[in-house]
């Protein structure tokens, strides 16, 4: 999967100057004229901010890739190329590991309290340049200007919420079981980590993975997506400013199956951490069995809506739009399959297409859009190849269906009704904004439906019966369920599935324990 990584960007690059050159009508040229005068404009903020890195960052120097390579990185946008990034392998991973390993030996040692200090300079330091952090992450990987500056707070809560956390790690006295002897449980860094994360959200995956590893004393590896490692290397260069020592944040990117590789076999990274597919999930954890490392993974989704006949139609067509057209449909907790009771599914699809009409496409950078390109070609073949297999099978399209005439990586935000079992927009993660409706007739059925998928991620109700409420939740196979709510996800809560979405939690107090190891000491002749 790592391989087709580096494939996808390639084609990736040829796609984009395909649709460029054939985007010649003149209200498309202009149209991109004016994006790429916007990004101009976004970069030499953020150049003056002094927050465009472009090398990896190793034992707390920048530094390029060895053998000199580079990696083109995009704007979807326009298909502009931003930076020039270094493209690092083995060798490099190997060094960032042996400085992590290094310096965990200090860095552990230290008070929680210090720990703690420094981290909430981190925090301080990513609120007070957030907007240029969120104009990069506009640029690199399109969303809107108000959902980049929302990552950029909910990334930084979890920075501020593990400095806390790392003061509240606390370890177990046991009664003994003779009376001259003294039962202790302790809990201790677990070592070096290596945190590998997706595009969708370049920098709260980060923070979500570095802020609790970082609190307990443990030091990080991180690998961006070769997509988005623009954002990655801003964050890291704040928390050098916050004074996070050298050696315990280091950013490696370019080389997916080199770095992977290198993390996957080195018996000093005790930890892997990944958010992305299932498939290169399972991957890594076959990969850490030779060296048995503690693994947390999460993994994709294939998330269901149901809306029951009870619904308050405005809060679940609300409510739906939100969890379905986030990001332009591209995250791991989306609603994939809006379920709609039979009662309601006329009056429910009516309200939602409406709703869905008013997203505005378009540049992330002006303040009207509400929904940006889709992250490269490859993406929106998929979506166009999910829709074509559900027309082919009865499915009708609602409105949208096609490329939208920006051009690009622009797709029209879609509902599909009459969606089936059988087609992949129910099967499988679309990943893009399309909405597919599917009617049922009861509570089991919609549970049933539900259910019928691998994926364990999230899950939402709509309803107004308090009893439904329960029994629903505790039906659904998911390690999230929203009640009446689209939006579920904040740093106070931990966040994780079940099945093949994987195992572990973020966020929360839980989401500390997944860094810690569990020591018992035992005390003898102590009567």
């Amino acid at each position: 999967m790592a391989m087709t990584m580096m494939t996808m960007r390639r084609a990736a690059a040829l796609g984009s100057r395909h649709i460029l050159a054939a985007s010649s009508s003149p209200s498309r040229v202009a149209s991109l004229r004016h994006m790429s005068a916007d990004a101009g404009a976004a970069m030499e903020k953020i150049r003056a901010a002094g927050l465009l890195r472009t090398q990896g960052l190793i034992a707390g120097k920048w530094v390029d890739a060895y053998d000199g390579k580079t990696i083109e990185v995009q704007n979807p946008a326009t298909g502009e190329v931003l930076a020039n990034v270094s493209c690092m392998g083995s060798r490099e991973t190997s060094d960032a590991i042996a400085s992590a390993n290094s310096t965990f030996y200090s860095w552990s040692k230290l008070t929680a309290s210090e720990r703690s200090k420094a981290l909430r300079k981190w925090y301080d330091l990513l609120i007070a340049h957030k907007e240029e952090l969120a104009l990069l992450m506009t640029l690199e990987q399109g969303k809107p200007m108000k959902e980049a500056l929302g990552e950029v707070n909910y990334g930084a809560s979890f920075i501020e919420y593990f400095a806390e956390e790392a003061k509240r790690i606390y370890g177990d006295i046991i009664p003994p079981t003779l009376s001259d002897r003294r039962l202790l449980v302790l809990k201790q860094p677990v070592g070096v980590v290596g945190a590998i994360t997706p595009w969708n959200f370049p920098l709260a995956m980060i923070t979500r993975k570095v802020g609790p590893a970082l609190a307990c004393g443990c030091t990080v590896v991180v690998k961006p997506s070769e997509f988005t490692p623009l954002t990655a290397l801003a964050a890291a260069d704040l928390a050098l400013q916050a004074g996070i020592p050298a050696g315990a944040l280091n950013v490696v990117m370019g080389n997916a199956p080199e770095i992977g590789d290198a993390l996957l076999q080195s018996s000093q990274v005790r930890k892997i951490t990944f958010t992305g597919s299932t498939a290169v999930g399972k991957k890594l954890m076959a990969g850490s069995a030779n060296t048995v490392k503690k693994v947390s993974l999460e993994l994709g989704g294939n998330a269901p809506c149901i809306v029951f006949d009870d619904a308050d139609i405005d809060v679940a067509v609300k409510g739906s739009l939100a969890a379905k057209f986030r990001n332009s449909g591209q995250t791991c907790v989306c609603a994939n399959r809006i379920l709609v009771q039979e009662g309601i599914y006329e009056k429910f699809a009516s309200a939602f297409v409406k709703a869905v009409q008013s997203l505005q496409v378009g540049n992330g950078l002006e303040e009207s859009t509400s929904q940006g390109p889709l992250i490269n070609e490859a993406a929106v073949q998929k979506v166009e190849k999910f829709v074509s297999d559900a027309t082919s099978k009865g499915a009708n399209v609602m409105l949208g269906g096609k490329r939208h005439s920006l051009g690009m990586t622009f797709y029209e935000p879609t509902v599909v009704g009459n969606v089936s079992n059988d087609m992949l927009l129910f099967r499988e993660e679309v990943f893009g904004p399309v909405a597919p409706l599917i009617p049922f007739k009861t509570e089991e059925e919609a549970i049933h439906l539900a259910n019928d998928t691998n994926a364990g991620l999230a899950a939402y109700i709509f309803t107004k019966s308090i009893p439904r409420s329960w029994r629903v939740s505790e039906s659904l196979e998911y390690g999230l369920v929203g009640v009446n709510e689209g939006i579920i996800s904040t740093e106070v809560a931990p966040f994780g599935g079940v099945k093949q979405s994987g195992l572990g939690r973020e966020g929360s107090k839980y989401g500390i324990d997944e860094y810690l190891e569990l020591k018992y000491i035992c005390m003898g002749n102590m009567g």
